[in-house]
């Protein structure tokens, strides 16, 4: 083994040192980018760090602000509140005893405050407020300036106390309160919830100061009489927001309202006469990235921390002072931070160079000692091999890299001189692989498998016996056929998906139907590749077993597991599955299809009164009329319950299918028999089409769920096509459901009172609760926009439970009044089948103190129709309370007098769609006086609803129906409005 290539090596020692070489300016250069890399990380955790500082600092000190304003809050509210007691005592008329000045106006002064009005308002109630406001302020005063740069009140006549008094005494004689923004936001107009209200910043033309005023709207006796305010200056605001955080670099802070308007001090000089409530319009940052970031973050609250790390010059962060809505900003410059690590960083590249060094002069000395010396031996054998000299030269084994080479050395030489036996050995092997592959083919002539081999192309090159046998042919007529050859006709597609499938993963394996003439037999067909020595794929073998018995085992499980035992149709399973295909011949562009979906109008009625045996048998002859009226490839299934679903395949349009639609509406038209009763049936259908609707299976199911829903909601026994727009209103319920949770957390509910009047004495006896959602935006929700979601979504137990609370709160408030009156409160269907419902109202009458007889509990006809047992238990329980009982809307339910007679209830009202037609129809009429004498019969109070007209009233009064509500009364109200009613309440 010698090669004339070879030569003696030399310089062994030369290439060494520059290997060495090598390794140490490797080292160096890896310390410079390792401290180097050091570097950048610490620069980057520092900034990190001093991020979480900001973000720390801008917390913090919006936590301070909101609580310092949180804190002048209570105090001035604790003011007003004492403002408004001592007012409500004192007797607000005295003689005028002070003249005007030259100008028309009458102020006075002492040493706390001073008072002003026009002489055209001096009467003798400001001239009262002149007297008792300046005791008052004398008491108030001193405490409330110690947070406010001062504290008054202006009075609906024009009137203002204010301390300090230099503004009484400077304002023209012709100023209008009115105009003022500081009196505008607590009229009963713009703040109708009458809650404390910060104003926007704006300039006091006589304190020459920008500022803001916490006003408070003071109420005597409902009565709105004016407000109280104190001003927060905006240089007091400004100087108590820190300048410098603590750590190590000093931050800076700044602030920005809502619309992202930044909050400074703005240099207005007297000459420039800035006019009295003139809005602040914000100062210009010098920095244009920390003006847009207030900007953005004022546009996006929620993104914060996305719109910080955004800013690349600075490190800044903003949070929310939640009292006035604005927001603290605080930034550092990151120039700032990366100025104080140069230092750092350049010692410690100096250092890492220098370790570099150090380590890289000690590896060298390792090498020339410990690992160039052995190099040159095994080279030197290495040598020798090449020059032919195969004797056998002994190298150290140490356990490292180079005893392991030498150890490789070693073996290679020992394998070379061992090939010639090899080679001899692997003719051996060769000649026993020629038996066995003889024995295999003998195994595979006689198996009682049915094997087949094909050739790349899946062409038959070979079959045994035992399948040629089991399918009635022979070898010679399948030679070179393919193999999908001896696949039944309807199993041709899973012979293309064969074809993929072996084009990608080279084996297949399932179930396939086999057929050659008449004869069928199901076999597990697995079919794998044969490779040669290249490893290319030469052939493929196929392995089958006979699985028909097992075939027909799963077919009699599948009629147990697909199809519904009571009517025989497709259970869900297997519609699922049916909807699947149907949906994937769609995609393919074979057919578009419909899909029905509906279920019996009114079976639970029939199912709680005939019995459930009933219930099936009307059960199955449905099915019996959809068979009977449905092709054979339409699937019809029956989901559960009194549910159905029906594919229609081919459907060319929507024409076809509202016509099949209106064909099982016929089917249902004709009486069902059972036993001995004879029930109508009808059904709402909501049908969708695929692809036009849709091409998902739960989309489609969606679709034809809320179109049959829409169905039902038109008045039941009739079919509806999906749309968009019932999509839509699904979505719309979504976003009601979501405003309605909001709604509840930020208490944006309001109650409305419409009276119930006697109409005998024009008396208001009592009043009925109504629900009003007001939205921040000053924008009244209508209920029936809300109340059906928040009844099906369960929201209106916790709302109900709310109304109660404030109910019993009003009947309390009007009964302090002196007015003897009744308060009705509806109760919707979730709250009355409620179990805790009537320990909440216990509950509520005893912290309340509200008198039980004097509440009504209003429910409806239907909700009393379920379980009337258990109707009447929560019926007890509420009368053990004490409370009366009304049914509402009577005459628009069941009104069945046999269920009535059992109910414990004390009033019925008659609904507004009998009484609004009166007197111009006359089966109203007689409708709603056959109520009144029924009611009357039994002894129970009768209320009409929905009296809009002097001729209502007078129909009313003679037949004997004295309590009444309506529009010709009086809309709903809310308490401050009821005082202007030109009744006389009960008393």
């Amino acid at each position: 083994m010698k090669d004339a290539n070879f030569t003696k090596p030399s310089g062994r020692d030369s290439l060494g040192r520059k290997f060495a070489l090598v390794v140490f300016l490797a080292i160096v250069a890896a310390g410079f980018s390792i401290g180097y890399v050091v570097v950048l990380l610490q620069e980057k955790i520092a900034l990190d760090q001093q991020r979480q500082v900001v973000e720390q600092n801008a917390i913090r000190y919006a936590a301070q602000l909101n609580d310092n304003f949180l804190q002048k809050e209570q105090k001035a509210i604790a003011a007003n509140q004492i403002v408004s007691r001592s007012l409500a005592r004192a007797k607000l008329t005295a003689p005028k005893r002070l003249t005007a000045s030259a100008d028309g106006s009458i102020r006075a002064q002492d040493q706390y405050s001073a008072a002003f009005v026009a002489a055209t308002n001096y009467n003798s109630r400001t001239s009262a407020l002149f007297e008792h406001t300046a005791t008052l302020w004398q008491q108030l005063s001193p405490l409330l300036l110690q947070d406010f740069f001062n504290f008054y009140f202006i009075s609906k006549e024009q009137f203002i106390r204010i301390a300090p008094g230099d503004w009484a005494l400077q304002v023209e004689a012709g100023h209008d309160f009115s105009k003022d923004l500081f009196y505008q936001v607590a009229t009963p107009e713009q703040n109708p919830a009458r809650q404390p209200r910060w104003t926007p910043l704006y300039y006091d033309s006589i304190w020459q100061k920008w500022m803001t005023s916490l006003i408070i709207p003071l109420y005597i006796n409902d009565e709105f009489i004016g407000v109280t305010g104190s001003d927060f200056v905006l240089d007091d605001i400004l100087a108590g927001l820190p300048h410098s955080g603590p750590g190590q670099y000093h931050s800076k802070a700044f602030l920005f309202d809502h619309q992202g308007m930044i909050i400074g001090l703005r240099q207005q000089s007297i000459a420039e006469n800035v006019p009295m409530n003139t809005r602040y319009s914000g100062v210009t940052l010098d920095n244009k990235v920390l003006q847009q970031f207030a900007q953005q973050a004022a546009a996006s609250p929620n993104q914060l921390s996305q719109l910080s790390k955004a800013i690349p010059q600075q490190l800044v962060s903003a949070a929310l002072v939640e009292r006035i809505n604005w927001h603290v900003a605080v930034y550092i410059d990151k120039a700032v931070v990366k100025a104080s690590l140069s230092e750092f960083r350049s010692k410690l590249l100096v250092v890492f160079v220098l370790v570099a060094l150090l380590v890289a002069l000690l590896l060298q000395l390792v090498i020339y000692q410990f690992v160039l010396k052995r190099v040159n031996r095994l080279s030197a054998a290495i040598y020798r091999l090449s020059r032919g000299d195969l004797q056998k030269v002994e190298l150290d084994h140490k356990a490292d890299e180079i005893g392991l080479l030498n150890q490789a050395f070693g073996r290679m030489s020992d394998e070379i001189s061992g090939l010639v036996s090899g080679l001899n050995a692997r003719i051996e092997e060769k000649e026993l692989a020629e038996r066995s592959a003889r024995k295999l083919s003998k195994a595979v002539s006689f198996s009682s498998s049915g094997i087949v081999i094909t050739d790349q192309f899946l062409s038959i090159e070979y079959i045994n016996p035992f399948l040629t046998e089991i399918i009635g042919s022979s070898a010679e007529q399948l030679q070179q056929k393919p193999l999908h050859s001896l696949f039944a006709e309807e199993m041709h597609h899973v012979g293309e998906e064969i074809a993929e499938t072996l084009s990608e993963r080279q084996h297949w394996r399932g179930d396939m139907l086999l057929q050659h003439q008449e004869r069928q037999l199901w076999v597990s067909l697995a079919i794998a590749p044969i490779r040669d020595e290249k490893g290319d794929i030469s052939n493929y073998v196929c392995a089958m077993q006979d699985i028909s018995f097992i075939k027909q085992s799963q077919k009699k499980m599948e009629q147990l597991a697909y199809y519904d035992v009571l009517t025989g149709l497709a259970n869900r399973s297997y519609f699922r599955d049916q909807l699947r295909k149907a949906i994937a011949m769609s995609h393919r562009g074979y057919y578009s299809f419909a899909l029905l979906y509906f279920d019996l109008d009114e079976f639970k009625r029939i199912n709680d009164t005939l019995g459930h045996d009933a219930g099936d048998e009307l059960l199955k002859e449905v099915a019996k009329r959809l068979i009977s009226r449905l092709r054979e490839e339409d699937t019809i299934a029956r989901l559960g319950g009194d549910e159905f679903a029906v594919i229609l395949s081919g459907i060319k349009d929507r024409g076809q299918a509202s016509t099949i639609a209106a064909n099982l509406q016929q089917a249902f038209a004709a009486p069902v028999k059972l036993g001995n009763h004879e029930v109508s049936i009808s059904a709402s259908i909501g049908i969708t089409v695929a692809p036009e609707d849709a091409s998902e299976e739960e989309l489609l199911l969606k679709h034809a769920d809320l179109a049959m829903y829409e169905a039902k909601a038109r008045g039941k026994n009739m079919f509806h096509f999906f749309s968009p727009d019932l999509n839509e209103a699904a979505n719309e319920r979504l976003l009601i459901e979501n405003q309605l949770r909001e709604a509840i957390r930020e208490h944006q509910f309001l109650l409305y009172y419409q009276p119930k009047v006697d109409i005998r004495d024009n008396t208001i006896i009592g009043y009925e609760t109504l629900l009003r959602w007001l939205r921040p935006d000053n924008t009244l929700v209508p209920p029936l926009r809300f109340i059906s979601v928040a009844e099906s979504t369960g929201l209106i137990v916790q709302i109900g439970e709310w109304i109660i609370w404030e109910a019993c709160r009003f009947l309390s408030r009007q009964h302090s009044r002196g007015h003897n009156i009744t308060l009705s409160i509806n109760l919707s269907v979730r709250q009355f089948n409620d179990d805790n419902l009537p320990e909440i109202v216990e509950r509520i009458l005893l912290r309340t103190g509200a008198n039980p007889k004097c509440l009504i509990f209003e429910i409806t006809e239907s909700m009393l129709m379920g379980d009337t047992d258990a109707a009447i238990n929560q019926l007890n329980q509420l009368k053990r309370l004490g409370v009366s009982l009304s049914i509402d809307d009577f005459g628009t339910g069941y009104s069945s007098l046999s269920y009535l007679k059992r109910f414990p209830v004390d009033e019925l009202k008659i609904d507004r769609s009998f009484v609004k037609d009166i007197p111009d129809d006359r089966n109203d009429m007689d409708i709603v006086a056959a109520i009144i004498a029924m009611a009357q019969k039994m002894n129970l109070r009768v209320v009409a609803e929905g009296v809009e007209t002097a001729e209502q009233v007078e129909f009313l009064r003679k037949n004997a129906c004295y309590l009444v509500q309506g529009y010709y009364f009086s809309m709903p109200l809310a308490e401050q409005e009821l005082s202007r009613l030109n009744y006389v309440v009960n008393s």
